[in-house]
């Protein structure tokens, strides 16, 4: 890794979006995730499903407290199964 300093300055609020097919499976596995990541720091969630229901994207806004803490929860959650992409 670079010694480039993080555009982001932490703490601050951050919102990560992840996107799956519309399963209860994938909603469950995703709170999970990132609530275990995150414990007990609070996590709004707001969900849109895809025009024609086949997706679901779930958008988890939280305070990001590190650069780390953002790598690592991308990493388990693009290492997820059921995930397809998350921004």
């Amino acid at each position: 890794m670079t010694d480039q300093p993080d555009i982001i300055k932490f703490p601050c609020p951050f919102p990560l979006k992840v996107m799956g097919y519309n399963t209860e499976a994938f909603e469950t596995a995703i709170k999970e995730i990132i609530e275990k990541h995150l414990d007990p720091d609070p996590v709004v969630y707001t969900s849109q499903l895809s025009k024609n229901g086949k997706y679901l994207s779930i958008t988890a806004t939280f305070i990001a407290t590190s650069r780390e803490q953002l790598d690592g929860l991308y990493r388990k959650l693009n290492g997820h199964e059921l995930v397809k992409m998350t921004l």
